[in-house]
């Protein structure tokens, strides 16, 4: 009998647990989360002024046009494929990660310097005389990939570095496009953790909203 009755107090205690940690836990971590913070909750998904999604403020965007605040570059263009193209199903699972190429790897060099070639095809640019030719300074955030290469922050120096172009293109006073950013800098959490950034989805979001009200 004392078998047979520790066998179902341990039972009990099994599904009492079970319970409360594959059921009750989670549906209050769901509902909590849901209650206090559901934007983030829900991927901090951004919209645009006529409620379309646009994409997450935890992941970066490649922008390069000219009237636009520039990301940093991404190894993997931030999980972007050609749906045509994708034999790799990027588009259905994403991917992420570094080059782990070291500073005097050849392929590296050739990305950020440029690589002169007699056959055209085989020429690249360089992210450097890049950014030169468009009147940017180049920072290490507009030359080197992040970790994940989905960063979706550049610091306050490189979004000031492209002030100039932006307000070209947009016909901008810069100090508009100064005070913008600042208006967009993201300080260090709770004031000493990290650096001060600049969420390149957010800044182009008000920058649109700028150039409507300009």
């Amino acid at each position: 009998m004392s078998f047979a009755r520790e066998i179902g107090r341990a039972i009990r205690s099994t599904l009492v647990l079970w319970v409360i940690t594959a059921l009750i836990y989670p549906l209050f971590t769901i509902a909590f989360g849901q209650i206090v913070f559901p934007f983030q909750a829900n991927g901090s998904i951004l919209t645009n002024d006529r409620g379309q999604l646009i994409g997450s403020a935890l992941i970066g965007q490649p922008f390069t046009s000219d009237r636009y605040f520039n990301s940093r570059p991404s190894t993997t263009n931030y999980s972007t494929a050609d749906p045509t193209k994708d034999e790799a199903g990027v588009l259905k699972t994403g991917v992420s990660g570094a080059s782990n190429l070291a500073p005097s790897n050849p392929a590296l060099l050739d990305r950020i310097q440029g690589k002169i070639d007699p056959d055209p095809t085989k020429s690249i640019e360089g992210d450097i005389p890049r950014l030169q030719k468009a009147g940017i300074k180049p920072t290490a955030d507009l030359i080197y990939t992040s970790g994940s290469s989905l960063d979706p922050h550049i610091t306050p120096e490189a979004a000031k570095a492209q002030i100039s172009r932006i307000a070209a293109a947009r016909k901008l006073d810069t100090n508009q496009l100064e005070i913008l950013i600042n208006q967009n800098t993201d300080g260090r959490w709770l004031g000493i953790f990290g650096e001060p950034g600049v969420n390149v989805l957010k800044l182009n979001l008000a920058l649109d909203k700028l150039k409507s009200a300009s």
